[in-house]
């Protein structure tokens, strides 16, 4: 499955994100799969698209993350292909 996680930095201060990230990487388990980020212009959230097939590893992730000052929201999703061909013989009778 696809998870939307936004991450909300503390006071818009994502730098101590970045140098826990430079100093001791990502922090993903095993099974947890990174596929993109992208941050706000005002680095007050990041949008992460991640995979797995166990909720356990999303939280084992930000479990790793506390008093980093970030909190985490996770969203699951559906991509757009999928949901086309979901739709798609819907679309037929009309």
């Amino acid at each position: 499955m696809l998870f939307m996680i936004i991450e909300r930095f503390k006071d818009n201060d994502m730098l101590p994100i970045y140098q826990r990230i430079r100093d001791e990487g990502r922090m993903f388990p095993e099974g947890l799969k990174y596929i993109d980020s992208w941050v706000e212009p005002n680095f007050s959230r990041c949008f992460q698209v991640m995979e797995c097939d166990d909720l356990r590893l999303l939280q084992e992730w930000i479990l790793k993350w506390r008093g980093s000052g970030a909190t985490f929201e996770i969203i699951p999703v559906v991509s757009s292909k999928q949901t086309q061909e979901l739709i798609a013989p819907l679309l037929d009778g009309l």
